[in-house]
């Protein structure tokens, strides 16, 4: 299974991206997936998710209301919408997929990661 993500950028303060991850070698729709980011000398943060079966979502209390994940089964691909970035919000985004039983959504266990694409932030 590989994730490729995509997206990132230098945005400034206010602005938006949309980042996408494509899934190859494994049907989406057979998952959940998610999005985590991380910054130098910190470990992974959960961001968001979404269920296979009721495309139900989750979010980091940090992202509630400016982010919002989405999955596009047919084309496999997973996206991160995200509006009114904070300089806090600079990070390397991974998209990650299948949590393994008996873990949550919010655990950074995932059997497969994207390479991570880097969100730059400006004040």
């Amino acid at each position: 299974v590989q994730l490729q993500a995509s997206g990132g950028g230098l945005v400034q303060a206010g602005g938006s991206l949309r980042l996408s991850c494509v899934v190859s070698g494994r049907t989406l729709s057979a998952s959940a997936v998610g999005w985590f980011r991380q910054v130098p000398g910190k470990e992974r943060d959960f961001v968001a998710a979404i269920t296979d079966t009721d495309h139900r979502t989750w979010y980091s209390q940090s992202v509630k209301g400016r982010f919002t994940i989405s999955r596009d089964n047919a084309k496999n691909t997973v996206f991160l919408q995200m509006n009114s970035l904070k300089p806090e919000d600079t990070a390397v985004y991974y998209c990650t997929y299948n949590p393994p039983p008996g873990t949550t959504v919010y655990d950074a266990t995932y059997d497969y990661w994207g390479q991570g694409t880097q969100v730059t932030v400006s004040s």
